[in-house]
């Protein structure tokens, strides 16, 4: 790599000592490779001239004929330096130009004499001159480590993991898309919070020094959003970043994307078929398709989705009935009965206790896309009654491939009292130990006593949604730039 980058240095001084700018400002692009392709037979036929701009991926020279094909955004398209046309500029670019270099050139396009469509090059100039050079073209950036941690070399190399994020930008594209035309307002709420709620999440805990006051990396928009609500829009929607201080894993990373909504004077049928319409025209606008391919065989998005209550998924998967759990011991006699290896240790309180069950057993059996509805009270203090049972929480979460990606309110709780009463279960717990425990917004309080209308609610992990629907087996996939353990110093 260092003598690679010597030599390539040395061409730089070369060309620089012969008056040429290895660094030009601008370009005259008249087309992108992609649309000259696209109309080839138009522009051979009228000879009409063209100016291409990119980065050089591969250089051939055959005697007096060179070869090169030059790569932009939207495609490639070989290039053909004839040296008896160019004359000297036919030497300069075979003895100074490097893959990776980038590059202007003019000419007529033709088709070679084996039907290749090129650009016969009549003046070329150079854009970029590049120091280092590409990862090894015929096997691509393979190391996995590399790939997440120097993306840009990824995205060179591996056109599938450039289209992967192609497909994630269209994909949130047709949400706002979406959102926007059902009349949903797009709102931005802090990222820094004097409390982080809205989740049952770990923080990330920063100063700040002109106030002197520890803040929190948001964990969810989800209390300034219903805040808003009470303020008088009545749908409101939030794209960004959350920050959670947990676990790295496939399905984890601690900043994420993820959507929230909320939309008062709501009802249940009307906003589960809302989400199920959603997510069909995100697909449908960013793949074409409402179905997907998956090592298992294929997962069909069309609505209806079919739907599970919590207490259902648990029996079927456990044989066990926590409508007779009273509390977190409960959990932990039935599972050792029934020989279940789950580690509770880290469990604080019955929702918890629930929650990892849910999680080691039925969740990892559900394909889907299903909806799991009504989990027990003790496990979403931020979520209504459902009105059938008022143990159970008006919750609906789809789940896909054993991961959840909605989370879903279909009543959002604006008992001021009854809300109160959950943050101090809350408190309770987290002074028992647990980490996730929601704290008390004194704020938010303040302002579900103003008056909350009936609201329905829900947060979509993007990324969760973006790895299953294009078959990426790991958050870190479809993240462009994860969250890596730094390099050790000895790597630099």
């Amino acid at each position: 790599m260092l003598d690679e980058r010597s030599v390539r240095l040395a061409k730089l001084e070369a060309l620089s000592a012969k008056g040429i700018d290895p660094y030009p400002k601008q370009t005259g692009r008249t087309h992108m490779c992609g649309d000259a392709l696209a109309s080839f037979e138009l522009l051979e036929s009228s000879k009409e001239p063209l100016i291409l701009a990119g980065r050089v991926m591969t250089i051939r020279v055959h005697g007096g004929v060179m070869f090169a094909d030059l790569r932009d955004e939207s495609g490639s398209l070989q290039l053909v330096f004839k040296e008896d046309v160019i004359g000297e500029a036919f030497a300069l670019f075979r003895d100074h130009i490097d893959p990776a270099d980038f590059v202007e050139a003019s000419g007529t396009v033709f088709t070679t004499k084996r039907g290749e469509k090129s650009l016969e090059v009549a003046e070329w100039r150079l854009l970029t001159k590049a120091l280092l050079p590409l990862p090894e073209k015929w096997h691509g950036l393979a190391d996995v480590e590399t790939r997440y941690r120097e993306r840009e070399l990824d995205l060179i190399s591996n056109p599938e993991v450039r289209q992967r994020f192609v497909t994630r930008s269209r994909l949130i594209s047709a949400l706002r898309t979406y959102l926007d035309a059902n009349n949903f307002l797009e709102v931005e709420t802090p990222i820094l919070q004097g409390l982080a709620g809205g989740a049952a999440a770990r923080p990330f805990v920063t100063h700040h020094n002109a106030l002197d006051v520890d803040l929190f990396l948001r964990i969810a928009p989800e209390l300034y959003l219903k805040r808003l609500i009470v303020g008088g829009f009545e749908k409101v929607y939030e794209i960004g970043r959350c920050f959670r201080n947990e676990g790295i894993d496939p399905s984890h990373n601690p900043e994420f994307t993820m959507l929230e909504l909320y939309w008062a004077f709501g009802e249940k049928e009307r906003f589960l078929a809302f989400m199920e319409d959603m997510l069909g025209h995100m697909m449908q606008e960013a793949m074409g398709t409402s179905i997907i391919k998956t090592e298992g065989g294929e997962i069909d998005f069309s609505a209806p989705w079919p739907r599970i209550t919590f207490r259902e998924a648990i029996k079927e998967a456990t044989g066990m009935d926590i409508d007779q759990f009273e509390d977190a011991e409960d959990v932990v006699e039935a599972s050792e009965a029934a020989d279940l290896s789950i580690d509770f240790s880290k469990c604080v309180g019955l929702g918890e206790h629930l929650d990892e069950l849910y999680k080691k057993t039925a969740r990892a059996n559900l394909r889907g896309p299903v909806w799991v509805l009504d989990y027990p009270v003790a496990m979403k203090p931020l979520s209504g009654r459902s009105a059938e049972d008022p143990q159970k929480s008006a919750t609906a979460q789809l789940v896909v491939e054993g991961m959840e990606v909605i989370n879903a309110y279909y009543h959002e709780l604006n008992d001021p009292l009854d809300q109160r009463q959950r943050f101090e279960e809350q408190q309770s717990l987290s002074e028992q130990g647990s980490e996730e425990a929601q704290p008390k917004d004194e704020e938010f309080l303040t302002a579900l006593e103003h008056g909350l209308p009936p609201t329905s609610g829900m947060g979509m992990g993007i990324d969760r949604l973006v790895a299953i629907l294009t078959g990426a087996p790991s958050l870190k996939e479809v993240i462009l730039y994860p969250t890596l353990r730094p390099k050790q110093k000895t790597e630099h």
